[in-house]
């Protein structure tokens, strides 16, 4: 690709997560120059600084690619930014880097709800290993959630799911439970006996941590076949995100408005029927005017959208963008 034109106002956009990043370098008329891949971005394992690093080396391909060595303005959705004070400290550390002008630093959330609406209104949740929700309005209001597990009293995500089928299934087996088939599809999985077998595995060791997330789709596969255990618990999530998105709404005076609420992340994409449903029904009675869909986009189109937003670029520029990754996809 040929050098960008002097002068051509670029957004770089971020979209870090803890397995991958995304960047891009984007026009403010809304012309993808580049786009790279890197790693996960995770500053509360590494540390900030060895985090940056690590993205430093996607953001040097895309600048290379992209005939430029710095941007207008660094459009930057990260994971591990929960809170507004580590938002303002990775915002620091970016500019430190002099990668931008200027630089604006969002929860990676606020990229999923961004990449699924025409303009900067609506509402988001996510349920990946995690589970968060924002909102955000034109006029610059949001509301958010500090999203760190139980001590924040969040519930759900696919860790916090996989944790609650265990323990449904480990009471049912050694008889301080209900029972359920959970205590047999579980260890199944992994092509073991029965519920001892697989705490076992689990505690020491020989199953890795990361093995727990494979047990999500069964507690839901187990779900659709019946189970009534299995079925509530998928309830609860259902209630879970509805309430979120409920609690959003009202925070910004858009629960008597038409607003979308868009549903991201790996458990609420998935087509889980059961659980879609209870979503859909719950906010059809406590939120009627919420118009849920579910968000297919990549999260680097809400970052660069926010860049473009934050240099007052026309919907023709935002229209450009959403189709380059339409056509990506």
């Amino acid at each position: 690709m040929g050098l960008t034109a002097p002068g051509t106002a670029t957004v770089l956009a971020v979209d870090a997560g803890n397995s991958k990043t995304d960047v891009a370098v984007v026009t403010a008329a809304g012309e993808v120059l580049a786009t790279a891949r890197g790693g996960g971005f995770r500053p509360p394992a590494v540390g900030v600084t060895a985090a940056l690093d690590a993205l430093a080396e996607p953001v040097a391909r895309a600048f290379a690619e992209a005939g430029v060595s710095r941007a207008a303005h660094v459009s930057a959705c990260l994971a591990n930014a929960d809170l507004p004070v580590e938002e303002e400290q990775l915002a620091a550390a970016l500019h430190a880097r002099a990668w931008g002008a200027s630089v604006e630093v969002r929860n990676d959330t606020f990229a999923i709800l961004r990449a699924g609406v025409a303009e900067p209104r609506g509402v988001a949740v996510v349920c990946g290993a995690g589970i968060n929700c924002v909102g955000m309005r034109p006029d610059g209001r949001t509301a958010r959630f500090p999203a760190l597990g139980r001590i924040s009293g969040d519930w759900g995500g696919g860790w916090g799911l996989a944790e609650e089928a265990l323990w449904y299934a480990a009471r049912a087996e050694d008889g301080r439970g209900e029972a359920t088939e959970l205590a047999r599809t579980l260890p199944a999985h992994f092509g073991m006996p029965s519920m001892y077998a697989l705490i076992e595995a689990l505690h020491l060791g020989h199953l890795g941590p990361g093995s727990r997330h494979e047990l999500t789709p069964v507690l839901f596969a187990t779900a659709a076949r019946g189970d009534a255990v299995a079925g509530s618990v998928v309830d609860r999530l259902a209630r879970e995100v509805a309430t979120m998105a409920t609690v959003a709404l009202t925070r910004l005076d858009l629960l008597g408005e038409a607003t979308p609420v868009l549903l991201g992340g790996s458990v609420l994409t998935a087509g889980h029927a059961r659980l879609d449903d209870g979503i859909r029904t719950l906010l059809a009675v406590r939120a009627p005017k919420a118009e849920p869909r579910v968000v297919t986009a990549g999260p680097v189109l809400g970052a660069a959208l926010l860049g473009l937003d934050r240099l007052g670029a026309g919907p023709e520029a935002q229209e450009r963008a959403r189709r380059h990754w339409e056509r990506a996809a």
